[in-house]
């Protein structure tokens, strides 16, 4: 086995992105989010290490979890008969900043960045600290090269094309804008539609690594938009534009996309610990997070009633959604706003659900760094973060005998954007103006989330014994 003799750093090898790691077998990165690293490759086994993020200077580390890479086999490309069966091992796996969300994690792998599925024989040694598994390479020229992630890739292109796809709209009050520029010289876009007095923002992947995010925007501006149905909206949608503006930002960090990162921008920035100063630490500046900068001016410009920053956690198999209890404005109304939305998001895509979560914020103790928490202060809003799973969701898990349900992925994210119109709907009455906001149904009271492992290992065997004795 020979490593390609012109890598002579991390800094070069993100640069040239490829390892040639084995006459049989190629290793490379050096595309739109690639991140890993070849350190050895002998017989049947590849040890890769994962390419730590630049140094967040608030933080103090380098976070990692995130890695894209593609495999070439000459297998494929000689049109060779018999499968090559090789280990993959990411050796630095236990570093990860989110080390406990490798168990129960399966890698994701694709033939052309589209079409994924999960792999089963993925493998995570606590103890070690390695994250491995196993792919029988084909002898098919067509599937000589697969492509395996920590979950689906949504590229800079296809970025670019939901922003074209967007542009070419006809909706009502559809307006297409850069907000600003990164530190790499990227467009901020943000995405306008409506024209409703009630101002709803929508921001996602302040963390790059976090691609769900982007499915989610996608997803969400499909059904806002008509994109696929030519650009007919259903009457729900149609009459929520009637009441509410949208801004959707479908990307807060592509520099962090691009580059292979999994929490920072370009200049090592944490956007989500950007919003407010911490300390000494003066944020959001343009010099070091202009992303936020930009975004927080815009909505200064136009006032927020609705706010939602839609992220990706790494450990807890659940969609879910984080308020601002900590914040010092939270009251009876948004405690009442946060409860009904949660309810009715429940009601509308069965992948959301309120029972487990992070645990709040003591009162008064919250982040102000952080987006949704800033946003709440400032706007007085609705506001939170949402969170999507790495791993398959628990709520709704995959048939593992169908090999077509690969669980929850970019497809099921998107999906989960689409279905934000409905319990946003349900709350808008009574978003504003609205001193002690009422709903009726049993599931719109607030519920205190439970992050609890043990009680969440519980639940899902519960719900795993529940399953097995109706089969």
């Amino acid at each position: 086995a020979v490593i390609a003799a012109a890598v002579r750093s991390p800094r070069h090898m993100c640069a040239m992105g490829a390892v040639r790691a084995h006459s049989a077998l190629s290793i490379s990165s050096a595309f739109d989010g690639g991140n890993i690293e070849v350190v050895e490759h002998a017989g049947p086994t590849v040890r890769l290490r994962i390419r730590p993020d630049p140094y967040t200077e608030l933080e103090k580390k380098n976070h990692m979890q995130w890695f894209s890479f593609r495999a070439t086999s000459s297998a494929g490309t000689t049109g060779a008969d018999r499968p090559v069966t090789t280990t993959y091992q990411i050796v630095n796996a236990g570093d990860a900043s989110f080390a406990e969300g490798w168990l129960g994690c399966e890698v994701v792998a694709s033939y052309d960045q589209h079409s994924w599925l999960r792999v089963p024989s993925t493998q995570y040694d606590a103890a070690t600290g390695v994250l491995s598994w196993q792919w029988a390479h084909s002898s098919s020229v067509r599937e000589a090269s697969v492509y395996f992630a920590y979950f689906d890739t949504f590229t800079y292109e296809r970025h670019c094309q939901l922003v074209a796809r967007c542009a070419a709209g006809s909706a009502p009050g559809l307006r297409v804008a850069s907000l600003g520029q990164t530190l790499d010289g990227r467009e901020i876009e943000c995405i306008s539609v409506g024209t409703g007095r009630l101002q709803a923002w929508v921001i996602h992947r302040q963390h790059p690594g976090e691609s769900m995010a982007e499915f989610f925007a996608e997803g969400l501006l499909e059904r806002l938009l008509g994109l696929k149905t030519g650009g007919t909206v259903d009457a729900l949608t149609k009459t929520l534009l009637s009441r509410v503006t949208f801004h959707v930002v479908p990307s807060m960090n592509p520099d962090g996309g691009v580059r292979g990162h999994l929490r920072v921008n370009a200049g090592g920035a944490n956007l989500n610990r950007e919003w407010a100063p911490t300390a000494d630490y003066a944020a959001p500046t343009l010099e070091r997070s202009p992303e936020v900068f930009h975004a927080l001016a815009a909505m200064d410009a136009t006032g927020v009633d609705f706010f939602a920053d839609v992220h990706g956690d790494e450990v807890l198999p659940f969609t879910f959604i984080a308020g601002g209890e900590g914040t010092a404005v939270w009251d009876q109304r948004l405690q009442s706003l946060h409860g009904a939305f949660v309810g009715a998001y429940t009601r509308s895509n069965p992948d959301m659900q309120g029972q487990f979560g992070y645990s709040p914020d003591a009162p008064n103790k919250a982040n102000y760094a952080i987006c949704s928490n800033a946003i709440i202060q400032r706007f007085g809003c609705l506001a939170f973060t949402l969170e999507m799973p790495f791993k398959d969701s628990a709520s709704v898990p995959r048939d593992k005998s169908n090999p077509d349900d690969i669980g929850f992925g970019g497809q099921r994210a998107g999906c989960l954007g689409a279905s934000l119109v409905d319990a946003l709907a349900y709350v808008v009455p009574q978003l504003r103006g609205v001193a002690d906001p009422k709903f009726m149904l049993p599931d719109d009271a607030y519920v205190v989330p439970v992050e609890d492992q043990a009680a969440i290992d519980a639940w899902i065997t519960g719900r795993s014994s529940a399953a097995g004795a109706e089969a």
